[in-house]
């Protein structure tokens, strides 16, 4: 599959079978965060890979109660170091996660973009070091739905040429 297929075909999965990942899997996508551009090549990140079903528990409860994060196989929490890249480490880690969420995609896994939470419960749950900051939860797992794509704007509502509305010909 093309990257171009992947990014299409990937969708928020909120159901898992309960099946585990195999451990190649999971190194690729963890290697793909690895692989992710940041500014200057900080790599301001660190991923914890929750695999235990309880702590699983505990950080659904911290993110607003999104349960269905317990069923699946892992939930990948990405941190980032503020002192690293003070201005994009959030950003960079984002775009870490999103290395993840598309090579899972690829590998026929779910995963899902969390953001509703509680980040001083999810790193009491994690050990996590205050100097740190949660930037996502992101569950990875044997998907049990296959939703369709959601509605998206059309390309001329969403670029322009030059200048901020001026019409892009499609």
């Amino acid at each position: 599959m093309c990257a171009y297929e992947v990014i299409l075909k990937r969708r928020s999965i909120r159901k898992y079978v309960p099946e585990p990942i195999e451990r190649d899997a999971l190194i690729k996508i963890l290697e793909a965060a690895r692989w992710a551009p940041s500014a200057g090549n900080r790599q301001p990140w660190y991923f914890i890979v929750v695999k235990d079903p309880e702590l699983k528990k505990e950080v659904a409860k911290a993110a607003a109660n999104q349960m269905f994060m317990a069923d699946a196989d892992v939930i990948i929490v990405g941190v980032s170091n503020p002192k690293a890249s003070p201005r994009w480490h959030d950003k960079d880690t984002m775009i870490a996660l999103e290395h993840i969420a598309l090579v899972a995609t690829e590998l026929g896994l779910g995963t899902c973009w969390i953001g509703a939470f509680n980040e001083e419960k999810v790193k009491k749950i994690l050990e996590i070091p205050d100097d740190l900051r949660v930037v996502a939860l992101m569950p990875v797992g044997v998907p049990a739905e296959t939703p369709g794509p959601r509605p998206r704007k059309s390309l001329e509502e969403i670029v322009f040429l030059d200048k901020f509305k001026k019409k892009f010909e499609i």
